[in-house]
């Protein structure tokens, strides 16, 4: 928009990167903005319209301070468009989309469950970031459990009662991050079963996550838990191999990170907790690129990973998982992505059986733990494949001496 009295003004249409930009994005700008001008410069970020997510601070005060802490911020990268769907979060993510698109209508309340980073917070601000595009004058809370029961206990010794339940009780849309933090705390959970009862009753939308189901958050009021399991319950799972691959690749193009299909493959290959621990592996492999001035390619994924997390603790004389995919795919010329995907053809699944005949043979892991490592299969999958590759290797003598020959290869490479 122009510079006026040393302040560099940026028009910002989009109102969740408008509040993004205001909160996290003012330092790094006005150092570049000074460092290209040669100018003591100022940068503000300036929105067309009236900011629509009003600020946790905005109800009037008795003493002149806030009310709450700010709510949390939402991300520009956490949009729907950017989440990746699997098997494991199919129905959340449906869900999300169809509570975004039909505010108290659809689905409410929304409660969404599962393990650390795997997308909850995600979906949640998607709704959020969906929503303010479609009705930009909803009134939108989203803060987290915490921050609701700090605002709780502040007001009540404070005496503001009225002004925290007309906060909370007059939104369109209410969204709370780890819900589970209500475990034992009696008295928020009588507020939040008030305010719960008053938004659900004027038809407005409320959307909840937690890392366990309504019923297994201890100490956890049952008419609370009844509420929230009278909408719709979405669990969300680890992802599999080829959800894993895709995410690596969504969060490599955010970042601007080009490589070759194999990296992808390789980082779901060795990492299936979560969604931040691939993230994390991104990192690394991103700033061992940059130190050293390398492209992203296989070799260098494989250094700034390290040792196997799976096989750590459990003896080095014995090959990891990872060892013998390696030493599979270069004994039978095949990629690493087609020996964990879903194909089926022989050239493919006899290979993938071999794989799992030796991770049981030569490693301590569970057939659960095998399966999840070659794609995500059940453990009946990797019980079938050790014994068709029993029972070839008796009328196969080719498939006895491949089989032989790889051992070898793998005890050379421990020894």
């Amino acid at each position: 928009m122009g510079i006026d009295g040393g302040v560099l003004r940026l028009l910002i249409n989009e109102p969740v990167r408008l509040k993004y930009l205001q909160r996290s994005c003012v330092a790094p700008f006005t150092e570049a903005a000074q460092s290209i001008t040669g100018q003591l410069l100022a940068v503000r970020f300036m929105g067309s319209e009236t900011a629509v997510m009003e600020p946790m601070n905005s109800a009037p005060s008795q003493e002149g301070t806030p009310l709450l802490d700010e709510q949390v911020i939402l991300s520009p990268d956490y949009c729907f468009d950017s989440f990746v769907v699997g098997p494991g979060n199919r129905l959340a993510h449906a869900a999300a989309v169809a509570v975004a698109g039909k505010l108290g209508r659809a689905y409410n309340p929304f409660f969404v469950h599962g393990g650390v980073g795997l997308g909850k917070t995600h979906l949640l601000q998607s709704i959020c970031q969906m929503v303010l595009r479609q009705q930009p004058t909803a009134r939108i809370s989203y803060i987290s459990c915490n921050t609701f029961m700090d605002g709780f206990h502040e007001c009540v010794k404070a005496g503001r009662m009225n002004e925290f339940r007309h906060r909370f009780r007059n939104m369109d849309l209410l969204v709370i991050d780890d819900i589970h933090f209500l475990s034992k705390h009696e008295q928020t959970q009588e507020e939040f079963f008030h305010t719960f009862n008053a938004l659900h009753q004027a038809g407005k939308q409320i959307a909840l996550s937690s890392d366990a189901a309504p019923s297994e958050i201890p100490d956890l009021e049952e008419r609370l838990v009844s509420r929230f399991n009278s909408g719709l319950v979405a669990r969300i799972d680890r992802p599999c191999y080829e959800t894993r691959v895709n995410i690596v690749k969504t969060k490599a193009r955010l970042h601007d990170m080009q490589m070759p299909d194999d990296v992808p493959a390789y980082i779901a290959a060795r990492i299936d907790s979560n969604i931040r621990e691939l993230e994390g592996a991104l990192a690394k492999i991103r700033g061992v690129a940059l130190a050293m001035g390398r492209s992203i390619d296989l070799e260098l994924a494989k250094e700034a990973i390290g040792a196997d997390p799976l096989q750590s603790g459990r003896g080095s004389q014995q090959p990891n998982i990872q060892a013998i995919l390696d030493a599979v795919a270069r004994f039978y010329d095949i990629k690493l992505t087609d020996l964990l995907g879903k194909r089926r053809h022989k050239s493919v699944a006899l290979p993938r059986q071999v794989c799992m005949w030796l991770a049981r043979r030569h490693t301590r892991h569970s057939l659960e733990e095998i399966g999840g490592y070659l794609g995500g299969r059940d453990h009946t999958t990797v019980m079938h494949a050790i014994r068709t590759v029993d029972s070839k290797q008796c009328a196969d003598d080719r498939l006895r001496a491949d089989v032989e020959r790889l051992q070898s290869l793998l005890q050379s490479e421990v020894d």
